[in-house]
């Protein structure tokens, strides 16, 4: 498998992890990915924009090296906020649960992206002949 097919594949799973999941999340686990008080416009505010985000995560799946800013915002907005939440949840101890909830989750997306995501992009072959 080549590397800009995992890529997609990556892409196209953190996205609809984005799309599908987030939402669902607060709801179903409250406790790992809904912060006190709650503030449900809050809430459907963050899920709007991460769904967004993961729509155009699916789209620039269909060709990733043309989306590599995209990607890349991805990957340090990802760890960005999930570092904030962190500071956040050690300072709350009521918050404590969040470091295994949404923290982590946001560090996954990162993480994952990042493994599949060229540095740089491969050279184009050089046509047979041609002198340097």
């Amino acid at each position: 498998m080549t590397q800009e097919r995992r890529l997609r594949i990556a892409l196209i799973v953190v996205g609809v992890g984005l799309v599908a999941g987030v939402y669902p999340l607060i709801n179903l686990w409250p406790a790992g990915f809904r912060w006190q008080p709650a503030q449900p416009e809050y809430e459907q505010m963050i899920a709007v924009i991460m769904a967004v985000l993961g729509i155009f995560l699916i789209r620039a799946s269909r060709d990733p090296f043309n989306h590599l800013s995209l990607i890349w915002f991805t990957v340090w907005s990802s760890l960005a906020h999930a570092l904030l939440m962190a500071v956040h949840a050690v300072m709350n101890l009521h918050a404590w649960v969040h470091l295994v909830g949404d923290v982590p989750a946001l560090v996954i997306v990162a993480v994952v992206l990042t493994v599949f995501t060229p540095r740089r992009l491969p050279s184009p072959t050089r046509a047979r002949g041609s002198t340097p």
